[in-house]
This record gives C-alpha cells, structure tokens and sequence, in this order.
C-alpha cells in the first residue's frame, strides 16, 4: 500500500506548496484528528456520516481505518453495492485577515485535511467487539474511573449488536497542510502573532502548527 497517492491520482486540489507527502506527519494526524467524516455513494446518493474512525495496523504490517456504524444508518446499505468509500479528516483552521501583511492582498483561510481513499467491507462480531474495545481504551486513557467493555454487563453490551463494525483497506491518502507558506518571513511571522492573539483556541491551534514548520 502506497501511503501517499501519485500525482496524477489526486482527487482533492491541493497546490503543490501545500502538499504534505510526509508518512509520519500524516499518520500521527490520523491518530489525533480521529473523528472524520465517512463518504460514500448509497441507493445513487452520496451519504455523509460523522464517526470516530481509527487508523490500525493489522499484524501482517497493513495499515488500515478501523471504526462503526448503527445497523439503522440508512449508508450501510450502499457497502455492498459499492464498496468504494472517502474518509475526511480536519484539523485546525482558521481565518487569516490580509490586514496582516505588509502589502495588499486578499484574506485566506489557513488549515490542516486529509482525504483517505479506500475500499470498506463489514467486520465479523469479534473483530467489531475489538475496534470497540481498542476505541474506548484510547480515549479513556486519562479518565480518573475508565470505563473498560469487559466490565459492562451482558444487557449493555446487547447494544452492540445495533452496529457493524467495518475495515477500510487504503488506496490513496491525499494530505494538505495549508499554512501560509508562500508567505515571506516577516509576513509568516506576523501572521502567528496576529492568531495569538485572537485566543480563538483554532487560530492558536493554527499558529502553533506554523511555529513548528517555520523556525
């Protein structure tokens, strides 16, 4: 599995400035920015469904998206038929007033996204009963009393079985890292400045994400 598409399969627009081709970069955003929405094509309609989806690498070394749906989602349907699915990532963002330059220019919008191409297929009850476990773990993780799955009676883990849990083998990953880097250096830093002090906790988020590429 390539983990960066080619060139000549990219389906978002990203200026090459923007690009971000950088594996490790990539995957860590996957891991913190985890809640995505899952895109798919369903009875001829495109479906949108906002999920926590998890990047996991399987023994064999594979890496693959990991997540759940309600049994009752209406897009689910369209698995069968079509397996072909897209997965949208967002980080921070934020406006960026040309104010802020030395010179005349237009406002922009600053921001961090990653587009997973792949193909979706349905988990058996073990392999769903173990994302979810793996899933409530993580974010359980810094819980003063966490809950653990194994702990919960059989009648809550019924619900379980209102879900399906699925797998999605990546094709593509197309990443953009927006953050003004066509920007000089006296611009680039001001424009830090100026979202710290906006205290708008994107913007901050922002001007931390372009402290660390520029130096």
């Amino acid at each position: 599995m390539q983990f960066v598409a080619k060139k000549q399969d990219l389906k978002m627009y990203t200026p090459e400035i923007y690009k971000n081709e950088d594996p490790e970069s990539i995957r860590a955003f996957l891991r913190e920015n985890s809640f995505g929405i899952l895109i798919n094509l369903t009875n001829g309609k495109l479906c949108a469904t906002h999920i926590p989806i998890e990047l996991e690498i399987k023994a064999d070394g594979t890496e693959v998206l990991q997540g759940h749906i309600s049994k009752l989602n209406p897009q689910a349907e369209g698995f069968a038929e079509n397996d072909q699915v897209l997965a949208v990532f967002s980080g921070p963002h934020s406006y960026i007033s040309s104010s802020w330059y030395d010179h005349e220019n237009v406002p922009t919008w600053n921001y961090i996204a990653v587009h997973v191409y792949g193909r979706i297929k349905i988990t058996d009850e073990a392999a769903t009963i173990e994302s979810l476990r793996k899933l409530v773990d993580k974010y359980e993780a810094g819980s003063e009393n966490p809950v653990r799955l194994d702990n919960l009676s059989t009648k809550t883990m019924r619900e379980a079985r209102g879900i399906f849990g699925f797998e999605i083998a990546i094709d593509e990953i197309q990443a953009t890292k927006k953050l003004s880097q066509n920007r000089d250096d006296f611009n680039y830093k001001n424009i830090i400045s100026e979202l710290e002090k906006t205290e708008n906790p994107q913007a901050i988020a922002v001007a931390k994400e372009m402290s660390k590429c520029r130096k």
